[in-house]
């Protein structure tokens, strides 16, 4: 049972991922890239869902042929990997003509190892239904042998050359591409698990067919790897396409304001703070209400920016090595933290109200220095120059 909902969990990741796909998918039909990634994902969804015992028994039982199921699986397993080799040559790119010709050769190649597989299964002879051990149980068996071979050699091709690439491709990676960065890792531990998993198989099956018993290997130790592969294979694909969708990046800059939204939501105005928001309120509309009460935060806190406070942070920054535009953030960031402790020891020694602050004919209120929120909210709540100016704000500045 928790072998098929690791495998059912999987399949649902890959099932995610492809509807995600599919729009990008109707747009751009005619770019190869696109449909080797989405053919990828509709067989990974087979696989998957079709692979878990419980699936397996269904369609023996559906079909009426015992160990029916077999075939379609190693079939379908195959098909993975054929896949995995065609989505490699459109990701390592190179002479379009050269990449359409090997495209062909592999679609050929591993298309013939399906129907073999087949083949072997329809003349050989399996009357013992196996549904965890067919692979070992079989394994001296004429023509089912062979089956076996076939299936195991052509998913070792796929997972090695998938490994390979994602391995090369994640050292090459811009840094700043997280979800790319984080995708591709996952693809390359999926692929080095499910290395893991043909190493117990194969293990299994020689050591049958030296006349010893190793079939926990393949029993006991490969599925777990296998459920493992999928699901991190699976995520793998799903997250470079959620990093880059309006969604994750909302949801990103939302979780990335919170230092600042929860310092200054105690000054900003009732009419910004006690906007109503639900609990399924979207995304995007909290991260406009978030900013907005950073906002109106930041113009409550205008009169208690100290610039004598944001040009020691600044010496402070560069003396530590950043350079000038990060020694600005951060020198933005302390005189901020420093303005809001200010203002609040300011309203507690006003009992509780609003302090007084510069009117009309005071000095003009001190602007911060247009920085983007999200690396202002980061230098905000982990530099120790910005913890160092909130230390030492212990009194409130002069109205």
């Amino acid at each position: 049972m928790r072998e098929d909902l690791a495998l059912y969990c999987a399949g649902s990741v890959m099932v995610l991922a492809l509807l995600i796909k599919a729009p990008a998918l109707r747009r751009n039909w005619d770019q190869p890239l696109m449909r080797a990634v989405c053919a990828l994902l509709v067989v990974g969804c087979l696989l998957t869902f079709l692979a878990a015992p419980a699936s397996l028994a269904a369609v023996n039982e559906v079909t009426g042929v015992v160990n029916c199921a077999a075939p379609l699986v190693y079939g379908f397993l195959t098909a993975f990997s054929g896949a995995s080799v065609v989505l490699i040559l459109h990701w390592a790119g190179g002479p379009a003509a050269d990449v359409r010709r090997a495209t062909r050769v592999t679609v050929w190649a591993f298309g013939t190892v399906c129907a073999l597989i087949v083949a072997l299964f329809v003349i050989g002879d399996a009357p013992v239904e196996r549904l965890r051990d067919l692979d070992t149980y079989y394994a001296n068996t004429p023509w089912l042998r062979e089956m076996i071979v076939c299936y195991l050699l052509a998913h070792t091709v796929g997972s090695t050359a998938l490994s390979v690439l994602c391995l090369k491709w994640t050292l090459r990676v811009d840094p700043a591409l997280r979800p790319l960065r984080s995708g591709l890792a996952l693809l390359m531990l999926g692929g080095l698990m499910d290395l893991g998993y043909l190493a117990a198989k194969w293990a299994a099956v020689g050591a049958r067919w030296a006349g010893r018993d190793w079939d926990f290997l393949s029993t006991y130790a490969a599925p777990p790897m296998a459920s493992a592969a999928a699901l991190l294979v699976g995520s793998g694909f799903l997250v470079p396409m959620l990093g880059g969708s309006a969604l994750w990046r909302d949801f990103s800059q939302y979780r990335r304001l919170r230092p600042l939204w929860k310092a200054l939501r105690g000054f900003a105005s009732r009419s910004v703070t006690t906007v109503p928001l639900t609990w399924w309120s979207p995304v995007g509309i909290r991260l406009i209400h978030r900013e907005s009460v950073i906002d109106d935060g930041l113009l409550a806190l205008a009169h208690w920016l100290d610039p004598a406070v944001r040009s020691a942070a600044y010496d402070a920054a560069r003396g530590q090595g950043l350079d000038g535009p990060a020694a600005a953030v951060v020198a933005d960031a302390a005189m901020l933290a420093a303005a809001c402790r200010h203002r609040a020891a300011a309203e507690r020694a006003a009992g509780g109200g609003a302090p007084a602050c510069a009117g009309p004919d005071g000095p003009a209120p001190y602007r911060l220095g247009g920085q983007p929120l999200a690396p202002l909210a980061r230098e905000f709540r982990r530099s120790p120059v910005v913890a160092a100016a909130r230390r030492a704000a212990t009194a409130p500045a002069p109205a």
